[in-house]
């Protein structure tokens, strides 16, 4: 299993996952870099992504929608705050409408990755930060934890192909 370790903060409005990779940092990145690569893993496997936009730079933006198993879509986007390749990345992250603008179905997220040599290969986190508790609890009470590491859990599949 990928996944090492999940933290919830409700003191600082945090849910931060820890994942072992067995690959060097170089490789791992690519799992979010590469568009093809990265809706292999992002959402669960009852509900695969499909990225429609994929601008990986600073200030660049994503949208993707995930189809459920009725067919039923739901869609989000990313903006990049801050990257550094092949070691951190930063992006805002929400819901979207059918034309991918931005919903107030949920206040938007933050998360933050980093990826570090250790163990087998790679250590990488994903910090998610939430503007309140509320709101944490209800991205919780939505299945967030779960169906991210399901998602999650893909990437050692990916990572041996």
């Amino acid at each position: 299993m990928t996944v090492k370790e999940v933290h919830k903060d409700p003191e600082k409005f945090t849910l931060t996952f820890t994942v072992e990779l067995d690959a060097p940092v170089e490789r791992a990145w690519k799992l979010w870099s590469d568009p093809r690569q990265l809706e292999r893993w992002w959402g669960p496997p009852m509900w695969p992504a499909t990225f429609v936009d994929h601008d990986f730079s600073p200030g660049g933006r994503v949208t993707y929608y995930m189809t459920g198993p009725d067919g039923e879509k739901s869609r989000g986007w990313w903006e990049f705050i801050a990257i550094d390749a092949p070691n951190r990345l930063e992006f805002r992250d929400g819901f979207a409408d059918e034309n991918f603008a931005p919903t107030d179905f949920l206040p938007p997220t933050s998360a933050v990755v980093t990826l570090a040599a250790g163990g087998p290969g790679t250590i990488m986190t994903i910090e998610s930060q939430f503007p309140s508790l509320e709101v944490m609890e209800k991205y919780v009470s939505m299945g967030m934890e779960e169906g991210m590491g399901l998602a999650l859990g893909q990437m050692d599949a990916i990572l041996a192909g």
